[in-house]
Order: structure tokens, then sequence, then C-alpha cells
């Protein structure tokens, strides 16, 4: 698990649940392995305005971002950020590991209204081989006053 990840919730006495699973090499994947649906696996998608501030969307693993949508709601111009960039953000967490967590990391978040009322919520640790597991409440206490909105549609069933 990551450690800025592991002392935040722990912190912020956010209860959570460790869930391993074998290796894997997307989010995608991390949902079969860990024998979870997709659309309760939250991913991060880091973005970049048109000041240079970011913004990490959280959206189900089977669902791509709308930056149409979220340009409009922010009034802002987003683009995906450079994978090696992301990695420079997120130093201690394995490439393509990166916990849908921006608050922990200091970023602005917006989350996926489809997260909102699932009873539980699970998202990448860091690494390839563990789950993080929050219940409603916690992941909404973890979300913080993040906005809530609808801007990802579904790509897997």
């Amino acid at each position: 698990m990551a450690t800025r990840l592991d002392h935040y919730l722990t912190d912020h006495h956010i209860p959570y649940e460790a869930i391993r699973h074998n290796p894997s090499v997307s989010s995608l994947h991390s949902a079969v392995e860990a024998h979870v649906p997709p659309m309760h696996l939250a991913k991060g998608i880091i973005l970049e305005d048109h000041e240079g501030r970011h913004l990490m969307a959280v959206l189900p693993a089977n669902a791509k971002v709308s930056l149409s949508i979220l340009n409009d709601e922010f009034n802002a111009s987003y683009h995906l950020v450079k994978e090696h960039d992301v990695y420079r953000m997120f130093e201690d967490c394995q490439h393509g590991a990166v916990p849908p967590m921006g608050n922990v990391y200091h970023m602005a978040m917006v989350c996926d209204s489809a997260l909102a009322d699932l009873d539980y919520v699970y998202m990448e640790a860091g690494d390839h081989e563990t789950l993080i597991k929050l219940d409603r409440k916690a992941f909404k206490e973890f979300m913080g006053h993040s906005k809530y909105l609808s801007f990802a549609s579904q790509v897997f069933h």
C-alpha cells in the first residue's frame, strides 16, 4: 500500500479493508483478479486545466471520462496528464496503480455520481496487488468536500 495513503487513512480514522489479489496491470484487471464488479472499483484520472491546475476525476473502472462535461461544469479546458508526469506526482505508488485519492496528494477531486450510493467502493492502494474496500460512509468521508457529478460513460458491462 502507498505510504501516504496508509498514513492518511490511519490519521483520519477511516475504516477500510485491504483486499489482496493476484498481480494486475489495470483497474479492470484488478477487478477481475479481486472478484469485484468493475462498476464498484473506482479509478482516478489525472487532468490538468489551461492554467496548470490538477484535478483527479474519480470514476468506475468500467467507464471513461467525458472531458467536455467537466470542461463545461468547471469552465475549464482539461486534458489528460501524461503518464510520466503522473508517475512523478505519485512517487510512492507503483506505475499504473495510482489510488483515486487526490486529497491524499493535495489535489482537487470530482467524483462520478455512479459511485456515491454503492454499498462498497474498492480502489487501488498504490500497488498492483492490493485494493482498499470502503463502505459507503467511509467512502463519502474519504471524498470529503469533493463535488459529485455525472461525467462518466460506461464502456464495459
